[in-house]
């Protein structure tokens, strides 16, 4: 049984979408024959995030691998959020993170050693083996000192792992990654959750929705890394749709109730804006089983438009509610137009509008959509296949 180490620096648990992505990436691994053990940072977490007492619970995940909490200095609640004095907290925790895992990489042994953070795959490749360095890579820095880094770790890896296409492209084009050691796996959905889904009535009745409501939801994160993700366009193009209800399920609280006063501003009912805060990953197929069309408004900055897989689509998919997404690059090899989704121009809230009043009046339309998508889903979409299809491209390359 070969032994994978996957290092992180994030909190566990967190309300960002990549610790759910991480902890069913670990329990996929582990499926896929592989003794995992998951390193991540000592962290101080959030009040909500302090309440919850068992990770694998939260993320609905079997407690099939190990996880280690490994120090760190932390001072990151010393500090108001974004400002200079928080940016040098994050790299003070960075580099002593990175100090304390490279002590306790000298006697640790493993087959693999993954990861998805540039220092750590940079501290890797001064310890271990490079064909045994496999680094997953979610962003793409233009220039500057984040660029310099990632090169760096893609020159110390054996495998690269990009989530999405056009991210492996211009990786390998501008980065020097190998075309030959590296591939592009999306991201992807856990089977076993998405398997036996209620009948939207019923979901309506356990979460306390109208059941004739027609309701556009988003679920996820508002924002990342500061970028916004385009809710804010999806409320101006609603406004031009009678009688539709939004629902949000993430946050934050603060960005939430920004879009809930806009909402109000142009003149919609309060009670038609419905926000359920955060939800525990494994309770998010019920919500998206309650919408009637899941929406995906991202803007068309370049993270987005090619760098960016996100977990919401898949999840969509898998819950088999029809899909409204902004047209971007980063998803045209999963999602066509007319077949698995409608992809519209992103911030053209005329179109959007256009299109969701269009779905509200054809149900048809939107079963037709949302059975193709979810077939899609679980047949290509897995975190099982993704693991496997990992695995045997890290084998290829060792």
């Amino acid at each position: 049984m070969p032994k994978l180490l996957y290092i992180s620096l994030m909190r566990l648990p967190t309300e960002k979408a990549h610790g759910s992505q991480i902890m069913q990436n670990c329990e996929a691994f582990a499926a896929a024959g592989c003794q995992v053990t998951l390193w991540v940072a000592r962290r101080w977490n959030t009040r909500a995030m302090r309440k919850i007492g068992d990770p694998y619970a939260w993320y609905g995940v079997e407690p099939s691998f190990r996880i280690r909490r490994v120090p760190c200095i932390d001072l990151f609640p010393l500090f108001p959020a974004e400002s200079a004095a928080s940016r040098m907290a994050f790299y003070v925790q960075a580099l002593s993170y990175a100090l304390v895992c490279a002590l306790l990489l000298l006697i640790a042994r493993a087959d693999i050693y993954y990861s998805r953070d540039e220092l750590l795959v940079w501290l890797l490749g001064w310890l271990k083996p490079q064909r045994k360095i496999a680094y997953e890579a979610h962003l793409y820095p233009p220039a500057g000192r984040s660029a310099n880094l990632q090169q760096r770790a893609l020159s110390r890896a054996g495998s690269m792992i990009a989530i999405t296409e056009p991210l492996r492209r211009d990786l390998v084009a501008n980065r020097r990654a190998s075309s030959r050691r590296s591939i592009a796996a999306h991201d992807g959905i856990r089977r076993a959750r998405y398997a036996d889904l209620p009948a939207q009535a019923v979901a309506r009745q356990k979460i306390g929705w109208g059941e004739g409501a027609f309701i556009v939801g988003y679920v996820g994160r508002l924002q990342m890394i500061g970028m916004d993700k385009g809710v804010a366009s999806l409320v101006e193009a609603l406004a031009a749709v009678p009688g539709v209800w939004l629902a949000l399920v993430g946050g934050p609280e603060d960005m939430a109730e920004a879009l809930r006063q806009r909402w109000i501003g142009l003149g919609l009912p309060p009670r038609r804006f419905l926000y359920a805060g955060q939800a525990p990953p494994a309770v998010v197929p019920q919500y998206l089983r309650a919408f009637d069309v899941c929406a995906m408004p991202h803007p068309a900055t370049t993270q987005f438009a090619n760098y960016t897989s996100p977990l919401k689509l898949f999840e969509y998919m898998a819950a088999g509610r029809a899909i409204v997404a902004s047209d971007l690059a980063s998803w045209a090899d999963v999602l066509a137009h007319e077949e698995t989704a409608l992809l519209l121009p992103p911030g053209d809230s005329e179109a959007w509008a256009s299109v969701i009043t269009r779905l509200r009046d054809d149900p048809a339309l939107r079963w037709r959509l949302g059975d193709a998508a979810r077939e899609m889903a679980l047949a290509r979409y897995t975190w099982d296949a993704r693991a496997e299809r990992i695995l045997a491209h890290i084998a290829r390359t060792s």
